[in-house]
């Protein structure tokens, strides 16, 4: 159905049967009910929070379990948040949090991957666009700086490209 078709659909119905509609598309999908609780109750720390403590999980898992260090997971946190359109601080805060917790990991690491690094860097990078993108770049300079800074501290093979990508932002 197209959306111009749906528009037409949803215009001819009564109030009643719309409003039966969205109560059972509540009910049926987690993705409504999820979009909905979070429109009318944005808890955006306690989300923020929560992300937070999954992203550490990979790189530092409880009960000495070995880290998986997956950046799906933090790749897709920060997708959900896009859909839900969180507050641009907020989802700024998790992105470069993502790379930090990451590059903490590292530190005592010796035999970092190709991949790993590449992986960080996208993240970076989409995370310099973001803050870019929506006027807020002045409140994450100096995590900008610390997190090419660190890369380069780490001797990472992609160190010249933090460089560069801090020097677009700067």
């Amino acid at each position: 159905m197209s959306k111009r078709a749906f528009k037409k659909y949803i215009k001819s119905l009564e109030k009643e049967d719309l409003e039966e509609q969205i109560l059972d598309l509540y009910n049926r999908f987690d993705d409504v009910k999820v979009f909905y609780n979070f429109v009318f109750n944005p808890n955006e720390e306690k989300l923020v929070k929560e992300a937070k403590f999954k992203i550490s999980k990979e790189y530092f898992p409880p009960n000495n379990r070995r880290p998986k260090k997956r950046r799906s997971v933090a790749h897709k946190l920060i997708k959900h948040f896009l859909k839900l359109e969180m507050e641009p601080h907020s989802l700024a805060d998790v992105m470069f949090y993502n790379i930090e917790i990451a590059q903490t990991f590292s530190n005592d690491k010796e035999n970092l991957t190709e991949a790993f690094e590449k992986s960080m860097l996208k993240s970076y990078e989409q995370a310099a666009e973001y803050i870019i993108s929506n006027g807020i770049s002045a409140d994450f300079g100096s995590r900008v700086n610390k997190i090419a800074e660190e890369a380069e501290a780490q001797k990472w093979t992609n160190a010249y490209q933090f460089d560069r990508v801090r020097d677009r932002f700067l």
